[in-house]
């Protein structure tokens, strides 16, 4: 599996490590939204299901100020990649965090022009 990779399994939240880090312009960053586990015996047939999952993806710069919303929607299990292009940023390192339901991470990518 080459760098940069994750598998397809969505039995957990995971966010990768962007690809290419040290980028200049765009990077990509792959997460998964992982198939929830229900808990069948309070499952009523009659509720409408909704297995959606609001995701937030947003970019820092190293202050924490907010440089960029990647994603802000819900969005179903499975795995993703959202591109960022930070063309109109100086070099440096930045932060992005994934927020899903409780699950948080946050990693660093670093612009090098």
């Amino acid at each position: 599996m080459g760098k940069g990779m994750i598998t397809a399994n969505t039995s957990d939240y995971h966010l990768n490590e962007n690809y290419p880090n040290p980028f200049n312009p765009i990077t990509k960053i792959r997460f998964v939204i992982p198939n929830e586990v229900r808990n069948l015996k309070d499952f009523s047939s009659q509720a409408p299901r909704n297995d959606n999952a609001l995701v937030t993806l947003k970019v820092y710069d190293i202050l924490g100020n907010e440089i960029a919303t990647l994603v802000n929607e819900e969005k179903p299990a499975g795995v993703y990649e959202v591109e960022f292009n930070a063309s109109n940023l100086p070099s440096g390192v930045y932060i992005y965090k994934l927020q899903a339901g409780s699950f948080i991470d946050v990693k660093k990518m670093i612009l090098s022009k």
